[in-house]
């Protein structure tokens, strides 16, 4: 069974963007000796699910950081709103979580990196997240793109790991219970 996995950096007030979705209070993290973990668990995914203001966003970024397949789910982005440079990566999808997971195991990818706030909230209301891993950093936003939202029942969490870094980046590692 394909399973849905976060990794996601987040204000201490819980927002993952502004609400133009803009990401430049990362930039303010003196981060560039911690290692995360980013690079280790990209190499464990086969595809990344993001949504379209996630995708215009990483658009923004002047290079394609991902090595992986990419799915945008998005009801108006169509394909031809994906760069030509970028089609042979990138796929949109207007597929419900549970029917994109599916069709994931069809074509034998096993291991979705779930991005972006809509996205992740609608995977871990379905019941599809099995783990993730938040970076908390040390800023108070105020405002912006909620990553976690209301649930209609309570998610429990397992704490797998947890680790304070210089910077004021406290990473936390969960494991849904089922």
């Amino acid at each position: 069974m394909t399973t849905g996995h976060i990794m996601m950096a987040m204000s201490l007030d819980g927002f993952v963007a502004r609400p133009d979705h803009a990401l430049d209070w990362l930039n303010k993290q003196a981060t560039q000796d911690e290692d995360h973990g980013f690079a280790e668990f990209q190499e464990r995914m086969d595809v990344i699910v993001m949504g379209s203001g996630s995708f215009r966003t990483v658009l923004g970024f002047g290079g394609w950081p991902y090595t992986i397949p990419c799915i945008v789910l998005s009801r108006k982005l169509t394909e031809e709103g994906v760069p030509l440079e970028l089609r042979d990566r990138v796929e949109v999808s207007t597929l419900e979580p549970k029917a994109l997971l599916a069709s994931l195991e069809k074509r034998g990818l096993k291991q979705a990196y779930v991005d972006g706030g809509a996205i992740i909230r609608s995977f871990i209301q379905a019941g599809l997240i099995e783990d993730m891993k938040i970076s908390i950093v040390p800023i108070l936003l105020g405002e912006g793109i909620r990553l976690f939202g209301s649930n209609d029942t309570d998610i429990d969490l397992d704490l797998v790991s947890s680790t304070a870094f210089p910077s004021g980046l406290v990473d936390l590692e969960y494991k849904v219970k089922r």
